[in-house]
């Protein structure tokens, strides 16, 4: 498997075609992954890019907040509905469905801002954390291991098939949690390459989808950490249920980002979790909540 962004290019090229319950409707390709059900940062990037493509003022998103509501194919189409819920002089706002199959799979609102003048302040990017030049890859830390459920399909996957170089920090949970069972951790993120053109975005629109599709692949991790739970558990069952974002400030996706993350509550088999993504320098671009199914082996269906 070639370890280049051409998975994510793929995933947020959406197609126009004709709405049949909103104003506007765009189709995509959910991309291959070893589980039986799509990843969910496809969906939450395709649907941002099908809101952005309506917004034709300059106006930037600023959140976003989804609710996941069925399983949906790999490799398999989803057409997307964007109703034009408010077009104002500052704000724009969208609301996004996702259908397979005839069932709604998938719901998100979202706001653009025109921005405007105003005080700054951005919480502190975490000092203690390792660069990424001296953190192993995902490919190194698998190289020779093997363990649990990881088939040589997984292995390929994590290794280098998700367009992002991510780098734990502590190691990943991919086949054991090591060390301290701490609701904490940091990924290091940056495309394998650099990002390519996607037809009816600009540069800046694409590098913020980008940032929506990468976030959803760790943040239950920390949640998998306080339970000692790793990726390869047998018996293990995850499930994205709902994800807000807000984008706070541009990003440009061409170097790495520190995506700082936190466990804040797991209780009644759901597990909540926060993470805030930092330039190099420290700019605090974007935080994300999300809570996910967590299902591990032995627990009622």
């Amino acid at each position: 498997m070639t370890a280049d962004s051409q998975t994510f290019t793929d995933a947020v090229t959406l197609k126009e075609c004709e709405p049949e319950v909103f104003d506007l409707a765009f189709t995509a390709t959910t991309q291959p992954c070893p589980w039986p059900k799509a990843y969910g940062g496809d969906m939450v990037a395709q649907a941002l890019v099908a809101a952005s493509r309506t917004v034709t003022d300059g106006k930037a998103m600023h959140s976003m907040h989804s609710y996941f509501m069925r399983p949906v194919d790999i490799g398999a189409e989803v057409r997307y509905e964007v109703e034009v819920l408010r077009d104002g002089r500052g704000y724009s706002t969208r609301q996004v469905r996702g259908f397979q199959n005839g069932k709604p799979v998938y719901v998100c609102m979202a706001s653009f801002a025109a921005g405007e003048p105003s005080g700054s302040f951005q919480v502190t990017m975490p000092v203690d954390v390792p660069g990424p030049e001296t953190v192993p890859t995902s490919a190194a830390y698998l190289a020779d291991r093997t363990g649990g459920t990881m088939t040589e399909t997984s292995k390929a996957y994590w290794s280098g098939g998700r367009s992002f170089d991510m780098r734990h920090v502590p190691g990943p949970v991919y086949l054991t949690v090591e060390g301290e069972r701490s609701p904490h951790q940091a990924i290091w993120v940056k495309p394998y390459d650099a990002l390519r053109p996607v037809e009816g975005l600009t540069d800046q629109q694409r590098d913020t989808a980008a940032l929506a599709y990468v976030c959803d692949y760790t943040i239950l991790e920390p949640a998998l950490r306080v339970l000692g739970l790793a990726w390869a558990d047998e018996g293990l069952v995850t499930a994205s249920l709902d994800h807000a974002m807000w984008f706070h400030r541009p990003v440009q996706m061409d170097d790495w980002l520190l995506y700082a993350q936190e466990a804040v509550s797991v209780e009644d088999g759901r597990g909540t979790g926060i993470g805030r993504f930092f330039t190099t320098d420290g700019v605090h671009v974007a935080t994300v909540v999300q809570e996910g199914m967590i299902r591990a082996a032995g627990a009622s269906s």
